[in-house]
């Protein structure tokens, strides 16, 4: 779930697929680390985490998808540690008899990773770093789950 090796999507993909070898629709989701110019190149992306609190959170967030949404399985993993521009941070995916429930599980779990996931996210540049918080947009997209408790 949480981890500091590298996360290699197609890999995971494949092991995943493979485990699920009845599911009409896996959906995944791959995110990386952007060289966001707006502040200066990016150097690196350092991802902490409380991870007995953090795994437990991510743990929950899973429970919770499965029981809103017809998924036969989901994996998620989510570096911490210090990554650069082009390495992957997180990967999801869902597997479902149907299409929607894999698509909607999986923006579920990443509203979830990107606004109550406990991991603090400090961007390096050249000469200076900032810690990041989750955006305004990205509390909005996830007040849509509230509804739906």
């Amino acid at each position: 779930m949480i981890t500091t090796d590298p996360i290699h999507p197609n890999e995971v993909m494949a092991q995943f697929r493979d485990s699920n070898p009845d599911a009409g629709a896996i959906l995944s989701f791959t995110g990386n680390v952007r060289d966001d110019k707006n502040d200066g190149k990016t150097c690196a992306l350092i991802l902490q985490a409380y991870e007995p609190v953090t795994s437990q959170g991510i743990a929950e967030a899973i429970k919770t998808a499965q029981t809103r949404w017809k998924v036969t399985d989901i994996t998620v993993r989510h570096r911490i540690g210090r990554m650069t521009p082009g390495e992957t941070i997180v990967f999801v995916a869902a597997a479902a008899k149907h299409r929607r429930d894999a698509f909607l599980a999986t923006d579920y779990l990443m509203d979830y990773l990107k606004t109550e996931a406990f991991f603090w996210k400090k961007e390096v540049f050249e000469n200076s770093e900032k810690w990041i918080e989750p955006r305004a947009q990205d509390y909005d997209d996830a007040k849509r789950w509230d509804a739906k408790r």
